[in-house]
């Protein structure tokens, strides 16, 4: 950032502070991430934070966005208490907030444009302010090329800047800019800072904070934060900072700024010279390529690493690094070319090559369940060296890499330097002739980060070791013997630092980078914007804001615009797209047939060890009902009984005893043996009642015959009439109770995934630090799945009338607005659900376990709740699903209409604020 670009120092001394921090902490669980920070941070200047990974600078950040909730202290926030929900709402519209990782609060599904529109409508702007102000910012970051493409489909440095855009749509006061470079080519690195110089141009009073972990980009801005461990270390400008600790560079500085404890044995790196008498060849690829479908990710890369050598690889985020190594490794079969390891040509099949490279991935990828002494042994283990040699090469590992004081630690409590120097110890548990290092020591603080390095340069120099590693960093890409300039999956060039340097006239690496970058934008295409700087539209005055204050309150554009994303979601996922149009109706085929209590068609057979007429006549008169029995060849002994029912031919066995003609003509009582098969309780239970009801009829039968119908009948007959169901199946009771199953299960899944797929993917922050209410998300997330819901309910009566033959005799209104009532519930359940779970695994378990049991066991689907006791009895008398069940087979087949079932309505439409509330109670407007 340019001197003219920045804010006279006096102004920002004459101007109270843009956040203010008052002993300041915050605890994740037993880590402390802030520790007692007290802070003024100046307003209307670029203010940088500065620090490792996990130092506490998101957390800073998020807690003065209003992301997450206070726990100690005071912050204040452009004049007041960010612990005041009523100054979070008020102050909302005047902060933007970019949270740290590569389009987080972006949805890779919707286009550029989409994206902007959707934070146009959360801060509540008119259609035409939108586009005007969509037109300029894209005018104005070059994106008006890209305007329909997914934002998923951009690159890095594509995303920042849509991200920005994101940002800026609402004339904020306070930029909070989150590591918004890291991962990004140096050359969109540069044009996103020029773009913020520019906005910066324009409106003069706002105030942006960032944290980067790019030294070279903390040299540019007005202010400085170092922080290390939860605590500040410094402020002041970057001037300041090497004139306090008498350093050349800010890493310098930074370093000087640590604690004692942490310099202690801090060396600079030493880099003797490689020898190269006699180089051997390591790896070589000729014309490399990786293509998955349309996007080709590697193109024809070519190189040749010698034995020993420090080969860099240097490229933005999803140039192709990644894909390369796994290529090289094995993991991935290349789509075109070829590369040998060592002479070989690499084959994923051939281990013992294999067994020669050590791979450290991107992230850290050990067993956290594991000891750091565990996790040596297994690997040890899984590359075959010698179980008598285990023990002495973890130990030298442990000594070489500095772990022996912490080897019965758990990984996850170790600091990331020395998470990282495990992973290297792994790798070179076997010793490998070669290292392939992805990303190693990103997020690492300076010291670490040198002494990693140290560890490298020692592997390559004394042990020969060929190392193939990929970083952002250009001082770190500097220390390898060559690097490759990696873009868009082209290497650029490949040379010594030096070389590449000299050959472009550039005094660093990254003015070189920046060079061959330019090189390969095509003309017209370049994002070179001085010539669009006037298009950026100047911050209209406070009282003009295109969002009032007074808009704090619920807001029926903001709440569609959640629900015009999640359709927008939905049209473009076809998975979900399927399982919310015909999840249902697919399931209702299986369950409408799967669950039945009709028992027909019954094999039996009979071993008739009596062989008479009247034994053979008994037989017959069960095998004559052929709906319920079906009579297989008679049975020879207990054997072959036993061998026939195991096997499932048969369900019941007839054993009919020797002299049954001739006992019962005597009137001797006889014994009839009915073996049943009784894995399915109730399904032996319903078999035992046909015997018994055939055998009585044969009684009755054989009783006419021989005495006549005048002394067998009696003086009372029973005639049993069966209303509503006359033929007593169970398909006409269990179709109308499979809707609300698959009403309540399928939507409340489909709801709670959506909201728990924000959490996962980072994208809630959206909700945390914009105007929009926890009320018009939940409702915004809610309508989309309401409206499939009932899509889904049409379909599925009309598949109960047509496909399953059950009629509909009632209203079919009122079961449509019982169904509305029901549905609206269910979604409500889901959202209810995905307040207390934070990933899409647990939210489709839990919601399906929660929906199902309680349906199914409690509902009166199989038994009357009024046959239940206590909790469940609780349970049914509480749950919709009860409710909405009567209703169904009340108009199905009852013919019943809302004058006979407006007892079952209460509940259900008493259901729909409760839960909503509910919802409302426990979201979370800030991260805790």
């Amino acid at each position: 950032m340019s001197e003219a670009e920045s804010p006279p120092a006096s102004l920002a001394a004459e101007t109270p502070p843009v956040a203010s921090l008052t002993e300041v902490s915050l605890r994740y669980g037993k880590t402390l991430a802030l520790d007692t920070v007290t802070l003024d941070l100046p307003a209307g200047q670029m203010v940088g934070l500065i620090g490792p990974d996990g130092v506490g600078k998101s957390t800073l950040f998020s807690l003065i966005a209003g992301a997450r909730i206070i726990q100690s202290g005071r912050i204040a926030v452009l004049a007041g208490d960010m612990a005041e929900a009523h100054h979070r709402k008020s102050v909302c519209p005047r902060i933007a907030y970019m949270p740290q990782g590569l389009g987080k609060n972006l949805y890779p599904t919707l286009s550029v444009f989409e994206n902007i529109d959707f934070f146009g409508r959360l801060f509540s702007q008119e259609s035409s302010e939108r586009e005007r102000r969509i037109a300029d910012l894209l005018v104005s970051t070059d994106l008006a090329p890209f305007r329909d493409r997914p934002a998923g489909k951009l690159s890095g440095g594509m995303k920042q800047k849509l991200g920005l855009c994101c940002a800026l749509i609402h004339d904020p006061d306070l930029l909070i800019l989150d590591e918004p470079t890291t991962g990004v080519d140096p050359l969109s690195r540069r044009q996103f800072w020029e773009l913020i110089g520019r906005i910066r141009a324009g409106q003069p009073g706002m105030s942006v904070l960032v944290a980067t972990a790019y030294m070279e980009e903390a040299a540019r801005f007005d202010w400085l934060v170092a922080m290390d461990g939860g605590r500040v270390l410094t402020t002041g400008t970057p001037q300041q900072l090497l004139e306090r600790t008498a350093s050349d560079t800010l890493e310098g500085a930074f370093i000087a700024l640590l604690p004692e404890e942490k310099r202690a044995g801090h060396q600079a790196i030493r880099i003797p010279p490689r020898e190269t008498d006699g180089e051997e060849i390591a790896i070589e690829a000729k014309n490399l390529t990786m293509r998955f479908g349309d996007f080709t990710a590697v193109d024809r890369v070519s190189f040749r690493i010698a034995r020993g050598e420090i080969f860099g690889f240097l490229g933005s985020n999803g140039c192709g690094k990644t894909t390369t190594m796994k290529m090289l490794t094995g993991l991935l079969t290349a789509s075109d070319g070829e590369a040998w390891l060592f002479g070989q040509t690499i084959n994923p099949k051939d281990l013992e090559t294999r067994r020669r490279v050590g791979y450290m991935t991107q992230s850290f990828s050990l067993y956290s369940e594991l000891s750091v002494e565990q996790n040596l042994t297994l690997h040890a283990r899984l590359f075959s060296v010698p179980v008598e040699q285990i023990p002495d090469r973890v130990s030298e590992m442990a000594r070489r890499f500095g772990l022996t004081e912490i080897m019965a630690a758990l990984p996850d409590s170790l600091p990331l330097g020395q998470r990282q120097r495990l992973s290297l110890a792994v790798a070179m548990i076997h010793q490998p002739e070669m290292l392939i290092l992805d990303e190693p020591t990103s997020g690492v603080d300076p010291i670490a980060r040198d002494g990693f390095w140290q560890m490298l340069i020692d592997l390559a120099r004394h042990d020969r070791v060929t190392i193939f590693i990929s970083t952002h960093f250009m001082n770190e890409a500097e220390r390898c013997d060559r690097i490759s300039l990696m873009h868009a999956g082209l290497v650029l060039v490949s040379d010594t630092p030096a070389t590449i340097m000299q050959n472009r006239g550039a005094t660093t690496l990254e003015e070189a980078f920046i060079g061959y970058l330019e090189d390969t934008v095509p003309e017209g295409k370049s994002p070179e914007l001085s010539a669009n700087a006037a298009a950026l539209p100047p911050p209209p005055p406070p009282h003009d804001r295109s969002v009032p204050i007074k808009k704090i309150g619920f807001d029926l554009r903001r709440l569609l615009s959640y629900s015009r994303r999640e359709g927008l979601e939905l049209q473009r996922d076809p998975i979900r797209a399927t399982l919310a149009l015909l999840g249902s109706v697919i399931l209702m085929l299986i369950m409408g047939y799967g669950i039945t209590l009709d028992v027909e068609g019954l094999s039996f057979a009979v071993l008739d060890r009596d062989q008479t007429s009247t034994s053979r006549d008994y037989a017959l008169n069960l095998a004559g009902s052929h709906y319920y029995f079906i009579e297989h060849a008679p049975i020879t002994d207990y054997a072959d009984l036993d061998r026939r029912m195991r096997g499932g031919e048969i369900s019941l066995a007839l054993e009919i005893p020797p002299g049954f003609a001739r006992d019962l003509g005597r009137g001797t009582p006889v014994a009839i043996g009915a073996w049943i098969d009784g894995a399915m309780p109730q399904r032996a239970e319903t078999i035992q009642g046909y015997v018994r009801g055939m055998h009585a009829h044969w009684l009755a039968e054989m009783a006419a015959r021989k005495l006549g119908q005048s002394r067998s009948a009696g003086l009372i007959k029973i005639e049993t009439r069966f209303r509503y169901n006359p033929e007593v199946k169970s398909l006409i009771a269990m179709v109308p109770a499979v809707i609300p199953l698959l009403l309540l299960m399928i939507p409340a899944m489909l709801t709670a995934l959506s909201v728990v797929r924000e959490k996962e993917l980072g994208s809630i922050v959206n909700l945390y630090v914009t105007p929009v209410t926890r009320l018009e998300f939940l409702l915004g997330k809610q309508l989309p799945y309401i409206g499939l819901a009932m899509v889904n309910f049409l379909l599925m009566s009309l598949l109960a009338v047509t496909v399953f033959g059950v009629p509909m005799k009632g209203s079919f209104l009122v079961l449509s607005v019982a169904a509305l009532l029901y549905v609206t519930s269910a979604t409500a359940m889901g959202l209810l659900f995905s307040t207390f779970v934070r990933s899409q695994i647990a939210a489709i378990f839990g919601t399906a376990v929660l929906t199902i049991l309680p349906a199914v066991q409690f509902s009166g689907m199989t038994d009357p709740v009024s046959s239940l006791e206590g909790m469940g009895r609780m349970i049914g008398t509480i749950y919709p699903t009860t409710y909405f069940l009567i209703i169904a087979r009340g108009t199905f087949s009852k013919g019943l209409g809302f004058a006979d079932l407006q007892a079952s309505f209460l509940p259900l439409i008493l259901a729909v604020p409760l839960l909503t509330g509910l919802c409302v109670l426990l979201l979370r407007k800030q991260e805790r």
